[in-house]
């Protein structure tokens, strides 16, 4: 998500997101590009709804991009596939 109208200077308007997504108890990781958050889809949507409103509060314009992996059952991906790949570099 990217606040849009602010400066280039987002980083503040960033942490507020990332405050929403880290409050709401969803496995989650944060890098330099995204934000990554692992839940149902109604879970997940709700989280994504409070980020964009704590962004929309304060920032004219916000942009969002949006990739979803659904596979039912599965759970704690973001850890596995970092360990698959952390595996496969060490090999």
């Amino acid at each position: 998500m990217t606040p849009l109208g602010v400066g280039e200077d987002v980083g503040e308007y960033v942490a507020d997101a990332v405050r929403v997504v880290r409050e709401s108890g969803l496995p989650n990781r944060t890098d330099a590009m995204f934000t990554s958050v692992e839940g149902e889809w109604d879970e997940v949507m709700d989280v994504v709804k409070r980020a964009v409103a704590a962004v929309e509060a304060r920032a004219p314009r916000v942009s969002l991009v949006l990739k979803a992996d659904i596979r039912p059952g599965v759970t704690d991906a973001l850890t596995a596939k970092v360990e698959t790949v952390e595996r496969h570099l060490s090999s």
